[in-house]
């Protein structure tokens, strides 16, 4: 369950009309936290994005299943299913066997999935695989939004 202050920001994000990927981004960065301060662990940089994702979808922001290429079946289906769950309003509790069975698994796991350099290391092996395009586009975004925080 995301903490309170979690929804709340992405909440505000929502208001200001900020993309669904920017609301996702603070469950993210709390999944992080919680990797970090040892509250449970994860296996790759990739899996801790996608537990953030999925508090993300199961809280209500909007966001669409992957792409084809991006994700397997089973990955697009159950992002799906949380999208249509949280649009009913659907807020079943998990039994506790099975929470409890998911914590277990995750404390297991090791913390330096959330560390700056994993972090780092993912971010560029993502990039590295959109066109050139996309990331010259993205850079001259980040220059205009820079020019117009400057003024």
């Amino acid at each position: 369950m995301p903490e309170a202050e979690t929804i709340e920001r992405a909440r505000e994000d929502a208001r200001e009309g900020k993309s669904p990927s920017t609301q996702a981004g603070e469950f993210v960065r709390e999944e992080m936290h919680h990797i970090r301060e040892g509250k449970h662990g994860a296996r790759s940089t990739k899996q801790a994005i996608a537990i953030g994702l999925s508090k993300a979808r199961r809280a209500g922001v909007k966001m669409r299943p992957p792409k084809k290429r991006a994700a397997s079946e089973r990955t697009r289906r159950q992002a799906a299913r949380e999208m249509r769950k949280a649009a009913s309003g659907g807020r079943r509790k998990v039994s506790r066997k099975r929470a409890t069975s998911v914590r277990r698994a995750l404390k297991r796991e090791g913390h330096s999935a959330a560390s700056r350099s994993a972090l780092s290391r993912h971010a560029r092996s993502v990039a590295r695989r959109r066109p050139a395009s996309a990331r010259s586009a993205a850079a001259r975004k980040a220059a205009r939004t820079r020019a117009r925080r400057s003024r």
